[in-house]
């Protein structure tokens, strides 16, 4: 689970992790980091797969609201000196600065607040395979608001299994015994928030000039100062910092926000969006371990029986006909 930059995107449905599918301008050449990216690769998936647990700790001790304020406060700091180090401006033009406004609630405020919400009822390890579902909701509303995405059978058979998957998840043949329904509609509400925001931003903010650290950065900005905004108004002062939840909102932000972006858009500029996404369909395995490992979650056989089905069905609505 991470946060989204409004580039340009390699296809109109990315997975809920493939938040920049691209930059918005031509990026000068780049020398190759000395790391590898495949492990790059992995400590990002590792870090998004726990992003869940976080947000699990983090409510422990602080309000929803609050546990999304710190978490979008300490992501935005952290871009705030890769842009200082890189000596990158804020963009300009009112008119963008309000399609990033938009972009911020879409794609930040909102589903990380629900994200928050949902997990003081539902075990962390449903709320990560919840956020697996995203590019399901994607491939529906693509269809509907981008003309050129056009469905093909093996889309759509995918958003059929993808929909068994969750059915699998949730026990629907047991009526959904057990399963907190409002924390579970709250992520998956979470979940659809993230293609709203990314349509929005392929048809207001693609092709833009300015850089893609620019604009993520300027789009984290606004979605703090969102719930800079709504957070004293929902929630109280909080009286006491306890150690642990307070460490979770920090890592939460700091890592699994400001850091992981900047880890994305390195293996996306080296090894392209298409195989960066790949990282979507290990975070559900990563938040399944964590939650049962850590923090003792039960697991039934039909999490992570449903969270397979989910991501092979998302994985055929990425696809694309070979030509």
């Amino acid at each position: 689970m991470s946060t989204v930059s409004p580039t340009r995107q390699h296809s109109p449905a990315p997975s809920p992790t493939t938040h920049a599918g691209g930059s918005a301008s031509s990026a000068p050449t780049r020398r190759r980091p000395a790391l590898d990216w495949r492990i790059r690769f992995a400590v990002l998936a590792l870090i998004w797969g726990f992003s869940f647990l976080l947000i699990k700790v983090g409510t422990h001790g602080f309000a929803p609201f609050q546990v999304t304020f710190g978490r979008l406060f300490f992501g935005t700091a952290v871009l705030a000196v890769a842009m200082a180090v890189r000596r990158e401006r804020l963009p300009r033009g009112l008119r963008t600065w309000g399609h990033l406004m938009v972009a911020g609630f879409f794609l930040n405020a909102l589903p990380f607040s629900l994200f928050a919400y949902a997990e003081l009822t539902i075990p962390s390890t449903l709320a990560g395979i919840c956020n697996a579902t995203s590019p399901l909701w994607g491939m529906v509303l693509s269809m509907v608001a981008l003309s050129e995405d056009r469905p093909t059978r093996r889309r759509v058979a995918g958003l059929g299994i993808g929909f068994i998957g969750v059915l699998t998840v949730l026990g629907a043949w047991q009526g959904f015994a057990g399963v907190d329904m409002t924390g579970t509609l709250l992520a998956l509400l979470a979940s659809l928030s993230y293609p709203v925001g990314w349509i929005y931003v392929r048809r207001t903010l693609a092709g833009s000039s300015h850089s893609h650290l620019s604009l993520t950065g300027a789009q984290l900005l606004l979605a703090t100062l969102q719930l800079a905004v709504v957070t004293p108004l929902f929630t109280a002062r909080p009286t006491a910092f306890p150690v642990v939840p307070l460490l979770a909102v920090i890592a939460l932000g700091a890592l699994g926000t400001g850091f992981a972006m900047l880890l994305q858009y390195g293996l996306v500029a080296e090894v392209g969006p298409t195989t960066a996404t790949m990282v979507t369909y290990f975070i559900p395995v990563i938040a399944t371990a964590a939650g049962v490992l850590v923090l003792g979650e039960q697991l039934g056989w039909n999490t992570p029986v449903g969270a397979l089905v989910v991501l092979a069905g998302a994985a055929l609505t990425q696809s694309r006909r070979q030509p």
